[in-house]
């Protein structure tokens, strides 16, 4: 059994209670998320990127970078998809990729950070 720091326990804490609130409030409020819920969600991906650690940096940062493109050329299809077929499952899975996207891009920026200021120390 691995042992495992103080610091990964809370970002995988941080990044569990995220995934399934942004699937959540996806659900149930589509579209129309409250700006309270984006920035719970805004800050729950600072804690997750600040506690990324370093052996997994590459990782991390091709995973999500990989989701973000994803999330947001699934937002734009979607929308475009409901707006011309007017389906409703379309808007809700909009609101979970857009959920996602408020939880993934500060994460990435602060890991990317991160990365920078570490390749500028050597």
């Amino acid at each position: 059994m691995a042992i495992r720091s103080r610091e990964n326990l809370i970002g995988a804490w941080a990044f569990l209670i995220g995934i399934v609130l942004a699937i959540l409030v996806g659900l149930f409020a589509g579209s129309n998320i409250n700006p309270l819920i984006l920035g719970i969600l805004a800050i729950l991906g600072l804690i997750v990127g600040y506690f990324v650690d370093e052996h997994n940096i590459q990782t991390f940062l091709l995973a999500s970078v990989s989701l973000v493109i994803v999330c947001y050329a699934g937002i734009s299809g979607l929308v475009l998809g409901a707006a011309v077929l007017g389906i409703e499952i379309g808007r809700i899975v909009s609101g979970v990729l857009s959920a996602l996207l408020v939880l993934f891009v500060p994460s990435t920026i602060i890991v990317t950070i991160k990365t920078v200021f570490s390749l500028a120390e050597n």
